[in-house]
């Protein structure tokens, strides 16, 4: 439960963030509960993120602002974990750094800046632009569809949504399929497999070994299609010549 003066504060935050929004942020607190706040990002239009929506939550303490809030992303992105706690200097990861003048919009500016960067921390993943793209490309269906709080705490940008959904032409259908391959191409976890130049031992990430297990099953398979083929054509030949021989004798 809230004591009374994050009661307060997170209240005139609120009023603050919809009266003067940050640029490309939304948030608003759960109705039910003030120390649980709901953000959508877009992603800023010269970001492998352009055009993409990222719901995620601040959980603030209910001494806030004595002590910084954790701060998690749900929407796939191809920055951070899922559902996961995030490792960032104004989060609950590193109560001595925070500051308790900063407040919501200077949270989730300094989360977006973080999101744009390229640098690593507890709760990261390192994805190619291609990956990130392609998940901006499917981040609206995925809230709409997908993403139960955030429907319930958004309905106003599902109903958007929805309209963006129908709008969609064929031409965005083939940009994404267009991504979907520049990302299984370009994708480095897959091409170290092909080349058998990774040791799945040190692979540490469960899904990026899932995926080099794939790939590889999947290159053991082509060798195998490759080795039963060639053995067919040796085969055909093979019988072939023993034909032209038995013609000659026949002669």
């Amino acid at each position: 439960m809230a004591t009374k003066q994050a009661l307060k504060r997170l209240t005139k935050e609120y009023k603050l963030i919809v009266e003067n929004p940050p640029p490309y942020i939304v948030a608003r607190p759960n109705e039910d509960n003030i120390l649980e706040w709901h953000y959508v990002i877009t992603g800023p239009s010269d970001t492998p993120y352009s055009s993409g929506q990222y719901h995620g939550t601040l959980t603030f303490p209910s001494d806030y602002p004595y002590k910084p809030p954790a701060i998690r992303m749900i929407t796939p992105n191809g920055r951070f974990k899922e559902n996961t706690r995030l490792c960032l200097s104004m989060s609950d990861y590193h109560p001595d750094l925070w500051n308790p003048g900063w407040s919501v919009s200077t949270i989730l500016t300094g989360l977006l800046s973080f999101m744009t960067g390229d640098e690593a921390t507890t709760g990261s993943i390192v994805t190619t632009d291609q990956q990130k793209k392609l998940l901006a490309k499917r981040s609206i269906q995925f809230n709409t569809f997908k993403n139960t709080r955030f429907k319930i705490v958004f309905p106003d940008i599902v109903e958007t949504n929805l309209k963006e959904l129908e709008r969609r032409t064929e031409q965005d259908i083939k940009e994404e399929e267009s991504l979907l391959n520049d990302n299984k191409r370009d994708d480095p976890i897959l091409k170290a497999a092909k080349e058998r130049a990774i040791a799945l031992d040190e692979i540490k990430d469960p899904s990026d070994r899932i995926r080099a297990e794939n790939a590889l099953r999947a290159l053991e398979n082509d060798d195998k299609r490759n080795t039963k083929e060639g053995s067919s054509q040796i085969y055909y030949i093979g019988f072939a010549i023993c034909l032209f021989v038995l013609g000659l004798f026949m002669k």
